[in-house]
């Protein structure tokens, strides 16, 4: 476990990350989109959560969707709770409104022969996704309403 230098306390947000790097550099390539593809985010947003150096932390509500997603080992998904709950201490109890569990699909769609149309698309069509995917996380806070 690595500690901080300066006051010789381990840094367990760090610690956690590279628990998750060390994780997803055991897993093929594609691992990090598909890991953004299932908490909604984009790559910017796994290299920071990733990152040891930057002290962005994992939100509570993604730390089961990154389990799954990942496939962590039990053996890491140990030390990684661990390292988790000495960072944030009774985060990961506290009740948190959970993300929508997404899965990766693939589309097979024209290829417009403009990589700015292509981009175009694969925007609107991930755009879809995710308001669909939002209408029905409302759907369901509506039905529990009731």
């Amino acid at each position: 476990m690595a500690d901080d230098g300066d006051r010789n306390e381990v840094n367990w947000v760090a610690e956690y990350k590279r628990i998750l790097l060390r994780v997803l550099d055991l897993r093929p390539s594609g691992m990090r989109q598909r890991l953004a593809d299932a908490l909604g985010a984009n790559r910017s947003f796994v290299s920071q959560i990733t990152n040891p150096a930057y002290p962005v932390p994992i939100p509570p509500r993604h730390v089961e969707l990154i389990f799954d997603a990942c496939r962590f080992p039990d053996a890491e998904r140990r030390a990684f709770l661990e390292a988790y709950e000495r960072a944030h201490p009774g985060r990961l109890q506290q009740p948190h409104r959970p993300s929508p569990h997404l899965r990766h699909v693939t589309l097979y769609v024209p290829d417009l022969n403009d990589p700015a149309k292509n981009a175009e698309l694969d925007k609107m069509l991930s755009d879809m996704a995710a308001r669909i995917a939002g209408l029905i996380a409302g759907a369901t806070d509506d039905d529990e309403k009731e």
